[in-house]
């Protein structure tokens, strides 16, 4: 192969390693925003004496931005291009992050929910905006490898948001345990919750201004405007003005995007779910060990950078194993790996079902790179629209947390297990439907390459 006219950076003659390195620092501050958020839930419900459930509702906002602005943001993008998406998008996450300074002064609950949504309508833009705009800036043969190479750096952002929830947030809360703060009258919960909240919101002013100068960077640096040549021909202005019904039309009639929104749904739910309720899990067996509430916490936390380390180093390895392997087939490996330490998860009680815990990031470390470049393989021009539907379907961190949520609130024990460890049959489930979709996509490739072959 010509790595001078198609390769990993490559396309039609155009070099684009400067900008594909520029929209992958993006990854890193959705990552960011991503795992600083995680841990919020137990932080909201401690903060504003809330049920776990109630907690949760911090998911539904952040995650629910991404299904709200996913279409706005590819019609936004078919209208100009992927760099004025980019810089939608981070305007958006700077006026979310920004946002908590007036939800604090308000002292009340819901309008940090509003600042969550204007935060992931921005991220919401963000991905639709560089997951193609990756995908694009090469071969069709290397995209699934560049967008896993491209990704590999979102958990090294998410790594740095656990680093700061669990230093900056989680370790400065007032030490006061849940059941404590319960029994405190409303002067003594106001003052400590003004406490908490001074200490809570700061990690998103300082990343929203850091937002602020990454968007002002990438504003006047020059990059190509959709990642394709300039050159231009006939079909453009067709490939511009064509109808989004037409094109929602086109894609949903191909039945490996159909399936990879559905896979990608779930496996979102499941990566949202492990790492939000790490923090429930672990704190109820390390209490159990005889440690106090807060150190518990804090302790989980180190446990859910840990797996996050695995899933960064896992990325890579896995990445590296493309060459070899067939997507859909390494796809349905990881899934099958994902299963069987969940069932781990929920049977042992002890520390042994924290460390299978632990295991679970390093199967999920493929799965949504993957998942989005199998789904959009064939799609052509399509691949704007294609992508926000599979931005939409990261809704499954939205729906499946408050589900898993209700299951740890039922606090009793269900089948003589923990509430905990039960409530972990969601992943388990979205784990099934993952492995499900990387079999189907393995048989087709086999299927394809008889018929190429033929």
């Amino acid at each position: 192969m010509d790595h001078k006219k198609n390769g990993l950076f490559w396309k039609n003659g155009v070099n684009f390693l400067v900008p594909f390195i520029v929209i992958t620092s993006c990854f890193a501050f959705w990552g960011f925003a991503n795992d600083v958020t995680n841990p919020m839930v137990k932080a909201f419900s401690k903060i504003f004496r809330m049920s776990v459930t109630e907690g949760a509702l911090v998911q539904v906002a952040f995650y629910g931005g991404y299904f709200l602005m996913a279409f706005p943001a590819a019609m936004f993008i078919q209208k100009y291009s992927y760099k004025a998406g980019v810089l939608m998008g981070l305007g958006l996450y700077a006026t979310g992050a920004l946002m908590f300074i007036p939800a604090k002064f308000t002292g009340m609950y819901y309008p940090f929910l509003l600042a969550y949504l204007i935060l992931t309508c921005g991220l919401s833009f963000l991905e639709t905006s560089c997951n193609p705009y990756i995908y694009v800036m090469g071969s069709e043969d290397t995209a699934t490898r560049r967008l896993n190479f491209a990704q590999a750096f979102n958990p090294i952002g998410s790594l740095c948001g656990m680093f700061v929830a669990m230093n900056f947030v989680q370790a400065r809360l007032n030490p006061m345990d849940t059941a404590t703060r319960a029994q405190l009258s409303d002067a003594e919960f106001e003052v400590l919750r003004e406490q908490d909240l001074n200490v809570l919101i700061q990690p998103y002013v300082y990343i929203g201004i850091v937002v602020i100068a990454l968007a002002l960077l990438i504003r006047f640096m020059k990059m190509p405007k959709n990642g394709e040549t300039t050159t231009a021909d006939e079909n453009s202005e067709t490939r511009k003005h064509k109808g989004i019904w037409t094109a929602i039309k086109e894609i949903c009639s191909v039945s490996n995007y159909r399936e990879g929104v559905i896979a990608q749904f779930f496996y979102v739910g499941a990566q949202i779910t492990c790492w939000t309720f790490i923090i429930q899990y672990g704190t109820r067996v390390l209490m159990a060990e005889g440690m106090a509430e807060k150190a518990a916490e804090v302790m989980s936390q180190r446990y859910n950078i840990i797996a996050m380390i695995f899933f960064v180093c896992s990325r890579f390895i896995c990445t590296w194993f493309l060459k070899y392997i067939n997507p859909g087939k390494l796809l349905m490996i990881l899934a099958c790996g994902g299963f069987a330490l969940v069932c781990g998860v929920i049977c042992f009680t002890d520390i042994k079902g924290l460390y299978c815990l632990v295991g679970v990031s390093a199967c999920m470390s493929l799965m949504f790179p993957t998942i989005y470049g199998i789904a959009l393989e064939g799609l052509g021009e399509n691949v704007k629209f294609g992508g926000a539907g599979l931005i939409m379907a990261i809704l499954g961190g939205s729906v499946l947390p408050p589900v898993q949520a209700a299951i740890i609130d039922v606090k009793h024990a269900i089948c003589g297990l923990p509430a905990e460890n039960v409530s972990f049959i969601v992943p388990l489930i979205c784990f099934v439907v993952v492995a499900l979709y990387g079999l189907r996509s393995n048989k087709r490739e086999k299927n394809a390459s008889l018929i190429d072959n033929g």
